[in-house]
C-alpha cells in the first residue's frame, strides 16, 4: 500500500531530526507524485541522498510509536522464535521475531505498513511482542545470524547425514539460491550451506575440507592464516564432497583427478562467487572452496596500508604514459587487490583499460577483462597480442609466467603502452634477475620496466581488544586449535573470535628503475647487488615497512617476522 497516509507526518519528523530542509522535502513529495505508483517517501529521500537508512527506520518507529533499533543482539538470544515461522515468509516480509534468554519477546520490523504480516506474527506468539522499527539490512543479518546461530562442531545434519546414508541426491538443483531458504533439504545441502555461512560470518577467504584416515578436518582460512573449525567423523567425506562437487557442476563419479569448478550462492542480500578445487589424496578427495564476496570488494590504494611518501611515488608511477610496473610475491600477498587498486585509480573515460586474467576474481565496471582459456590456445600471450589490436591506453597481465608473455608485455610497454602485471620472486630486486634468466636482453628491461615492488599482507591487530598479540600469534600456528579457543584466556572477543586480529595491511618495498639502477641492471644484475644498491638510495625493504606499522601498534612484530625474512634468510 502506498505511503498516503501521512508522508508529511513522516518529512516532518525527519525535519526535526535531520538536516532536510522545507525545500528538499517539497522535491521529494513532487517526485512522489509524478513518479510511478506505490514509491515511498523514504525510498525517495535516500535515492536523492538526503537521509540514510536509519533515518528513515527512525522517522517511522517514531511515527507508530515503535521502539527503534540500531543493532540486534546477538548474544543471549534464543533461536526458537525464528524457527517458529517459515523463513521464507520471514524474508519476504523482513520480519524477525526473537527473544531472550527469559522469554521477552520481540518483531523487529523494516516496514511497519506491512501491518498484516506484523499482526500475523504478532498473533502467532499470543500478542504479547514488543515491535520495534530496524533497517531491512539489519533484519536480513538477524535472519541468517538467528538462523545459523548453533556453530558446534557436530551440527545436527551430521546425525541425519549418519542415519540416512552417504550417497546425496544427484539430482538435486544445481541453480544457485539463497542459503536461508535452502535449510530443509538433504542432510549434505544443509550441513555444506551452514560451513558456508559461517565461514562467511567468520570473513574467510577459504574453507578446506581434508579427509584423513579417522576423521574430517574442516579449516577456515582468515586473514592469511588457516585455524580448524570442526572435526567430523570419516564416514560423512563421500556426502559432503559429492555435495560441493553438485554446487560446483563438476564430475562426482570422477575421483582420480584433479577439477575444477565455480558456484555463485547467496547469503540474504550478499552474492559469493565460490571458486572449488578438488584433489585426489590417500585419505580421500580433499576440496577447498575459496569464497569470493564480490558486493563487498572496495579496492582504494589508499585503503592497502601504504607509507604517505610510497603510495605517492606509486601513484605516480602508474599515471606515467608507458612502461612496466611489476608487483611481487608469493600466492596470497595481495598483488591482484593491489593491482585493482591500481586500475580504479586509472579508470576514467578518457583510457581505455584491458586486462587478462586467471582468474577473473572481481568484475571491475567501465573495464574489459579477459579470462584465459589454455585448453583452446588463448594463454595469457596469445590474450595480449589480441588485445594490442584494440587501442588499449593501460594493460593489466594477471601474471607474466613465460618468456613469449614478458616479450609481449615489454613490446607493449615499448610501443607507448602502460602495462601492470605481477611476477612470483620474494623479493623487487629478484624480479630483474628473474626477467633476465627469462631471456629478456637487461637492455630490454631498462628501457621498459618502470619500478618494481614486492609485497606481503600483514593481520591488522583487533581494535576492539588489543590484547598482547605475541603469544595468541604462536597459538594461531597450531592449527589443531579450534577457532573458540584461539587468542588469550578468560573472555573470547566476539569481533575477532578471539585471535586478536581483525583483517589485513600491506607491507610494500617499491624499487624504481632509474638511472643508476639502470647502469648496474647492465653490469651486473645479482639481486643483491640491485637490493644493496636500491637500499643505499633509500629503498625502505618489506621488513622496515612492517617495523613502521609495529611502531604504530597496527601489527605485530611476529606477524611481521611471519611473511617476512632478513637478508641471511632467517
Amino acid at each position: 500500500m502506498r505511503e498516503q497516509a501521512a508522508p508529511s507526518r513522516i518529512g516532518a519528523i525527519l525535519k526535526q531530526t535531520t538536516s532536510l530542509t522545507e525545500e528538499a522535502l517539497a522535491h521529494c513529495l513532487t517526485l512522489q507524485s509524478e513518479g510511478e505508483p506505490h514509491r515511498r517517501l523514504g525510498q525517495i529521500l535516500i535515492e536523492e541522498a538526503l537521509a540514510g537508512d536509519d533515518d528513515i527506520a527512525a522517522a517511522l518507529a517514531r511515527q507508530f510509536g515503535y521502539a527503534f533499533l540500531d543493532h540486534l543482539p546477538k548474544e543471549g538470544i534464543e533461536r526458537g522464535a525464528t524457527q517458529k515461522l517459515p523463513i521464507e515468509f520471514l524474508k519476504k516480509h523482513n520480519i524477525l521475531p526473537f527473544e531472550d534468554q527469559n522469554g521477552r519477546l520481540s518483531v523487529a520490523v523494516a516496514d511497519p505498513l506491512d501491518m498484516l504480516a506484523i499482526d500475523s506474527v504478532v498473533t502467532r506468539f499470543g500478542g504479547r511482542c514488543e515491535k520495534c522499527v530496524c533497517t531491512a539490512s539489519i533484519v536480513e543479518e538477524g535472519l541468517s545470524h538467528y538462523h545459523f546461530q548453533d556453530g558446534s562442531a557436530q551440527p545436527d545434519a551430521v546425525t541425519s547425514l549418519a542415519a540416512e546414508g552417504q550417497s546425496p541426491d544427484t539430482d538435486e538443483d544445481t541453480d544457485t539460491s539463497d542459503l536461508l531458504g535452502a535449510d530443509g533439504g538433504a542432510p549434505a545441502i544443509r550441513l555444506v550451506n551452514k560451513f558456508l555461512f559461517l565461514a562467511t560470518q567468520a570473513r574467510a577467504s577459504d574453507i578446506h575440507i581434508e579427509p584423513y584416515e579417522q576423521e574430517i578436518r574442516i579449516r577456515f582460512r582468515i586473514d592469511g592464516v588457516l585455524h580448524t573449525h570442526s572435526k567430523l567423523p570419516k564416514r560423512l567425506a563421500p556426502s559432503l564432497v559429492s555435495r560441493v562437487k553438485i554446487m560446483a557442476k563438476l564430475n562426482i563419479a570422477e575421483r582420480r583427478l584433479p577439477q575444477d569448478g565455480r558456484s555463485r550462492i547467496k547469503i540474504g542480500d550478499r552474492e559469493l562467487d565460490v571458486r572449488v578445487s578438488t584433489i585426489p589424496t590417500s585419505g580421500g578427495e580433499r576440496v577447498v572452496l575459496r569464497l569470493l564476496d564480490e558486493s563487498g570488494a572496495e579496492f582504494s590504494l589508499g585503503q592497502l596500508g601504504f607509507e604517505a611518501d610510497t603510495e605517492r611515488q606509486f601513484s605516480k608511477l602508474i599515471h606515467r604514459p608507458h612502461g612496466i610496473v611489476l608487483l611481487t610475491g608469493p600466492t596470497g600477498s595481495g598483488k591482484t587487490t593491489t593491482l585493482y587498486g591500481a586500475l580504479t585509480e586509472l579508470n576514467s573515460d578518457s583510457r581505455n583499460i584491458l586486462t587478462v586474467e586467471d582468474p577473473i576474481e572481481y568484475q571491475l565496471p567501465g573495464i574489459g577483462q579477459m579470462q584465459i582459456k589454455p585448453k583452446i590456445g588463448l594463454t595469457f600471450a596469445a590474450c595480449l597480442r589480441h588485445i594490442l589490436r584494440q587501442d588499449p591506453d593501460v594493460i593489466m597481465v594477471g601474471e607474466i609466467r613465460d618468456l613469449e608473455t614478458a616479450r609481449t608485455a615489454i613490446q607493449s610497454a615499448l610501443t607507448g603502452h602502460l602495462v601492470l602485471s605481477t611476477l612470483h620472486t620474494n623479493d623487487s630486486a629478484s624480479a630483474v634477475t628473474r626477467l633476465i634468466d627469462m631471456g629478456i636482453e637487461p637492455y630490454l628491461v631498462c628501457s621498459a620496466v618502470l619500478a618494481i615492488m614486492a609485497q606481503r599482507l600483514v593481520r591488522r591487530v583487533c581494535s576492539e581488544c588489543q590484547s598482547d598479540l605475541d603469544d595468541v600469534t604462536d597459538k594461531d600456528k597450531d592449527t589443531g586449535a579450534p577457532l573458540s579457543q584461539l587468542g588469550n584466556e578468560g573472555a573470547v572477543c566476539a569481533v575477532c573470535s578471539g585471535t586478536g586480529f581483525r583483517g589485513r595491511l600491506g607491507i610494500f618495498e617499491l624499487l624504481p628503475i632509474d638511472d643508476d639502477i639502470r647502469e648496474i641492471i647492465l653490469g651486473d644484475h645479482r639481486a643483491h647487488v640491485l637490493k644493496q644498491a636500491a637500499i643505499d638510495k633509500g629503498m625502505r625493504t618489506l621488513r622496515l615497512d612492517g617495523m613502521e606499522k609495529v611502531a604504530r601498534g597496527e601489527t605485530t612484530e611476529n606477524e611481521v617476522f611471519r611473511v617476512t625474512q632478513d637478508d641471511t634468510g632467517e
